[in-house]
C-alpha cells in the first residue's frame, strides 16, 4: 500500500510545486489534491480498519492521514476566499510531528530503504515547515518552496513509490 500512496504523493507534490511557481492555475490544481487526498485517505482507512488491524497499521494510517488532510485542505482553499494561514498552522503541527517519526524511522532502519524512508520523513518535516513559513508567517518564499516541493515530490515520493510498486525495493 505504501508504494501506491507514495506514487500519488509524488504526483501531487510535483504539481503543487509547479503551482507554487506559477505554472498551474489555482482552481486547476485542486483536482490532483482531491484525488491524492482521497487515495491516501483510502489507504489510511484500509491500514487502520482493514484485515490484520494492529498498532503498526494504525500508526501508518495516522501518519498517512497527515498527507491526506494537507491535500484536501489545499483543494478546499482553492475554492474558498481564504489566505491559507490555517493550513500554515496545520503544517507546523505536521512538521513537528514528522521530526520524531523521522528519528524513530532512522533509529529502526537496517536497510537502505529504511534509511531512505527515515530521510524522507526528515525532508517532509522541512517541507511542511516551509509551508508554515509561507502560509502562516506570510514569508515571500513561494518560488523556493515550489522548487523544494517539486524536488521532494520526485525524490521522496514518486521514485520510491515507483520502485515499491515495481517490486525493486522491499
Amino acid at each position: 500500500m505504501l508504494g501506491l500512496a507514495l506514487l500519488w504523493v509524488g504526483a501531487v507534490l510535483f504539481l503543487n510545486g509547479l503551482w507554487l511557481m506559477g505554472r498551474i492555475g489555482d482552481r486547476e490544481i485542486a483536482i490532483i489534491n482531491i484525488f491524492s487526498g482521497g487515495v491516501t485517505g483510502l489507504v489510511a482507512l484500509y491500514l487502520a480498519f482493514g484485515p490484520g488491524n494492529n498498532l503498526a497499521g494504525q500508526q501508518a494510517a495516522g501518519f498517512t492521514l497527515l498527507f491526506s488532510f494537507t491535500y484536501l485542505w489545499v483543494a478546499y482553499n482553492r475554492f474558498q476566499d481564504v489566505d491559507g494561514r490555517g493550513l500554515g498552522w496545520y503544517s507546523l503541527f505536521v512538521a513537528i510531528t514528522a521530526v520524531p517519526v523521522a528519528i524513530t524511522t532512522l533509529q529502526g532502519a537496517s536497510t537502505l530503504w529504511g534509511y531512505w524512508f527515515g530521510l524522507c520523513w526528515a525532508a517532509w518535516a522541512v517541507l511542511w515547515f516551509m509551508f508554515f513559513l509561507l502560509l502562516a508567517m506570510q514569508k515571500p518564499i513561494a518560488k523556493v518552496t515550489g522548487a523544494v516541493t517539486c524536488i521532494q515530490g520526485i525524490v521522496t515520493a514518486w521514485l520510491p513509490g515507483y520502485l515499491l510498486l515495481g517490486d525493486y525495493i522491499a
